[in-house]
């Protein structure tokens, strides 16, 4: 079973079929995606410094945005900080223009406050893959690696931007090119290594605008969807509300108490990790977006296991039938068949009821990350930390609680929230 990004499919089959772009399927919805450019309504742009769209420059052209010379640089008329942006490219021969983001209109150009996704005719330039300059670099900052997918002049590029609690990642082709931090010492280090260091607030700002850059060349943007990841998702239902455990009931071996295994310190939900067992939702859930954050211990900093189970089926025991999206360490994002659970997965990476992810993706123990559990009929995919690593498919629809593993080790969780699907 072959991996892919959550649109990527639909916008092959809407390219393939001559539309411009491809409607919003109910789980892209629920994630929090729209566009900011559909192919068609450039409502949601405006010019650098300017009121409205620019009258030269850009102009929509068989459901692409295209650039050519003049106009200046095109700028979301809204702000973000925390987002996720996906779109594809293409460039004329030689062409060179980038994707800027939090960056404001107080200095002369956007690429004087806002870090550069840049996009580049690579062979054109005679650029290295890896060159600080090449296309998906963090532009003068980070390289990309040797060995990146990118597709020549006329050809289209995917490309995403993804911040989230102060990582920045950039993702090139389905790659992963790009991923630093950007709210370190290290981080205004790079800036004053870098062309940028004589620019006030350059990389700094919280938030702001995203820019399209204009460098007198041709260039085309189509399929530009965002999600704003500090914003709740449409239809967002709180799971754990930060100060109690309301909503939630629980099955822990050696007649274990809830409280004495869970509590809530400061906004987290704290698990001691014994006895084994789990809490879950006191409702059932059948098809959702799931988000949650989870972290080890940062004061022990001792690996350990646990993970977050779908679709869970009496009798409550330890183990429940169930789909399970592990969490042991280094090892987020396989998939656990629990009691013979109906579900189909890539032979290449199964063993017995386990099947491996893709590759490791955690943030070093003791740091937050993010999994995003999209259960959509028959349909499982497991994204960490912004890479999808797995997928199931033909997995029996059945309602079921959700569950939080107590397995051996201290464990953390906050923001625990999903979007319901139909």
């Amino acid at each position: 079973m072959k991996l892919a990004p959550l649109f990527a499919l639909t916008a092959l089959t809407a390219a393939a079929l001559g539309q411009t772009s491809p409607p919003l399927t109910a789980a892209e919805h629920a994630a929090g995606w729209r566009y900011l450019f559909d192919g068609t309504s450039t409502d949601a742009w405006r010019g650098f410094k300017q009121a409205g769209f620019p009258a030269a420059g850009w102009v929509v052209e068989e459901g692409t945005l295209k650039v050519g010379k003049g106009g200046g640089d095109l700028i979301t008329r809204e702000q973000f900080g925390d987002f996720e942006l996906s779109l594809e490219f293409k460039c004329a021969p030689k062409a060179n223009s980038g994707i800027i983001f939090r960056c404001d209109e107080s200095a002369g150009a956007t690429w004087q406050t806002g870090p550069e996704f840049q996009v580049l005719d690579d062979a054109g330039h005679g650029a290295k893959p890896d060159d600080a300059h090449s296309a998906g670099a963090l532009y003068d900052l980070v390289k990309p690696p040797a060995d990146k997918v990118v597709k020549g002049a006329g050809e289209w590029n995917q490309a995403r931007v993804r911040i989230k609690d102060g990582v920045l990642q950039h993702y090139l082709n389905g790659r992963k090119v790009v991923e630093c931090r950007i709210d370190t010492p290290e981080w205004k280090q790079k800036i004053a290594a870098s062309k940028f260091k004589d620019y006030k607030n350059f990389g700094l700002l919280p938030k702001g605008h995203i820019a399209l850059q204009e460098h007198g060349d041709d260039v085309w943007y189509r399929n530009i969807r965002i999600r704003d990841l500090s914003a709740p998702m449409p239809g967002e239902v709180t799971l754990f509300n930060g100060k109690d455990l309301s909503g939630w009931t629980f099955f822990l071996n050696d007649n274990g108490k809830m409280h004495e295994v869970w509590s809530v310190d400061n906004g987290v939900l704290v698990c001691k990790g014994t006895p084994a067992g789990y809490i879950r939702t006191e409702k059932p859930y059948t098809s959702f977006v799931l988000k949650l954050e989870w972290r080890w211990s940062p004061v022990t900093k001792k690996e350990g296991n646990s993970g977050v189970l779908v679709r869970v089926q009496e009798p409550h025991k330890v183990w429940p039938k169930s789909i399970e999206a592990q969490l042991q360490s280094g090892r987020a994002g396989d998939f656990w068949n629990i009691g013979d659970f109906q579900m189909t997965t890539d032979t290449a990476r199964l063993n017995g009821r386990n099947t491996r992810h893709t590759h490791a993706n955690e943030r070093p123990i003791g740091e937050w990350n993010e999994y995003e559990i999209i259960v959509n009929g028959p349909d499982v995919v497991l994204n960490v930390n912004g890479d999808t690593l797995n997928s199931a498919g033909e997995c029996a629809v059945i309602p079921g609680p959700i569950a939080l593993q107590s397995e051996g080790t201290e464990i953390h969780f906050r923001r625990v929230r999903l979007s319901p699907l139909p």
